[in-house]
């Protein structure tokens, strides 16, 4: 791959990255809501999945995806599934802190709660199983896929995780200030049950989704 080749490639992602999805929101509730470390360790799972995907257009196995479609289809609905239970959870929670309970049980692990983070990224790009046409329809353009070394599969896996991550750390980044910032907003709470019907309309749009 070329100098310039890399570089379009690089900005190609990066703007695709940077499109409104559902993507980006998860990223952005998630920074807001919970921490920055959070919205990065959604941008990752994002990364790993696109990484994914590249990796089976690199070896032509779009054909094979499609074979496989059922079990796309399962990953599917269960990142459906996690967001509408992410988004009850965050309004049940968020109703709970109106009126405290000292019975209330002890909120789960920092650890734990990224592995959750990093797994909702990864779900939700897995489930969409167009990604990888994407892929083998726009590497061809770039490179030879028959005739790709070591090298040149490492170069493109850097470009994929360096434009798509960064731009999702990007958000996750500004998101999280933007939270700090209105930490003091009268309303701050009742965006949090908001953010929380989000997920469970977009885990919703998930599962009926085509």
């Amino acid at each position: 791959m070329s100098l310039v080749g890399a570089l379009t490639l690089f900005f190609v992602l990066a703007a695709m990255a940077a499109l409104p999805s559902s993507s980006v929101a998860l990223v952005v509730a998630r920074s807001a809501l919970s921490g920055v470390r959070h919205g990065m360790a959604v941008a990752a799972g994002i990364v790993a999945g696109d990484l994914i995907f590249m990796t089976m257009a690199i070896l032509s196995m779009a054909a094979l995806a499609s074979q496989l479609g059922a079990l796309f289809v399962l990953i599917k609905y269960a990142a459906g599934l996690y967001l509408i239970w992410f988004g009850v959870g965050l309004i049940l929670r968020q109703r709970a802190k109106a009126s405290p309970d000292e019975s209330a049980p002890v909120p789960r692990s920092t650890r734990a709660g990224l592995v959750g983070s990093f797994a909702a990224g990864l779900l939700l790009t897995l489930g969409d199983i167009k990604a990888i046409f994407f892929y083998a329809s726009l590497l061809p353009t770039f490179v030879h896929l028959g005739a790709l070394s070591g090298v040149d599969i490492a170069l493109l896996s850097a470009i994929t995780a360096v434009s798509v991550g960064g731009v999702k750390v990007v958000y996750a980044l500004s998101a999280h200030r933007l939270a700090v910032t209105a930490n003091g907003f009268a309303y701050r709470d009742q965006a949090k049950t908001l953010a929380g019907a989000f997920f469970v309309a977009a885990g919703g749009y998930l599962l009926m989704k085509p």
